[in-house]
């Protein structure tokens, strides 16, 4: 009975770490879809104005949505991107002076790399978006070619330099008029990480494997014993 009672012992106790580590991950999956409900439901809110100059809090007021009234200035920067089924590109970015003289950078969206050199419309406008402060940069992301003007991530306080901007920057979510040829890549929750499930469902696996390993030990152990 010696020889069975380790490794049964040792079986369950593995078993139930790995069940526990599954359910751990289930209910981080329901904290997880909480904050996600939260962040949509505040990306479609109402439109706030804009915070007051240096008073900007990038964790309160990230998705805020606003409203603005203001002019699209000609400069534009490029940040490079991918997009599904359509291939590089670049998000557009350009200085927006609002009615009131704040000027902001202004995520127009996206354009494929064959139309950098294109003209684009600048003057008037009403646009509907989002205050956001992008987590684009990882440790693989190279530095941004400013001289070129190809940026690999939209860093908002090298950008607003660069444009000579409030450091403040709104993704476009509707423009009118229209802006031609640009397609908004408005502000999700897409890019947000969430594989709890997928981890949950790795850990109930092993845990499966787990018992089944320390059942066929213990047969094994009594068929040897009995023999």
């Amino acid at each position: 009975m010696s020889r069975i009672a380790l490794p049964l012992l040792s079986g369950l106790i593995g078993t139930a770490i790995l069940v526990w580590l599954g359910t751990w991950q289930m209910q981080r999956l329901d904290w997880k879809q909480g904050i996600l409900t939260e962040i949509e439901t505040r990306i479609v809110g109402d439109p706030a104005p804009l915070p007051e100059p240096g008073a900007a809090e990038p964790m309160a007021d990230r998705y805020q949505p606003v409203q603005l009234d203001g002019t699209i200035e000609p400069d534009e920067l490029y940040v490079l991107v991918s997009q599904k089924r359509i291939g590089a590109g670049y998000r557009v970015i350009s200085p927006f002076v609002t009615q009131d003289g704040r000027r902001i950078l202004l995520d127009r969206g996206f354009i494929p790399v064959s139309d950098r050199e294109a003209e684009r419309r600048t003057g008037p406008a009403q646009v509907v978006g989002n205050l956001h402060w992008p987590d684009d940069r990882t440790s693989s992301t190279p530095q941004n070619d400013i001289a070129g003007n190809t940026w690999f991530a939209r860093d908002v306080a090298q950008m607003a330099e660069q444009l000579d901007t409030d450091p403040l920057l709104v993704i476009a979510r509707n423009m009118s008029p229209p802006d031609p040829g640009v397609t908004p890549l408005p502000v999700d929750t897409s890019g947000i990480p969430n594989d709890h499930l997928q981890y949950a469902i790795t850990w109930y696996s092993l845990a499966v494997v787990w018992l089944i390993g320390t059942i066929a030990l213990v047969w094994r152990l009594r068929q040897t014993k009995e023999g």
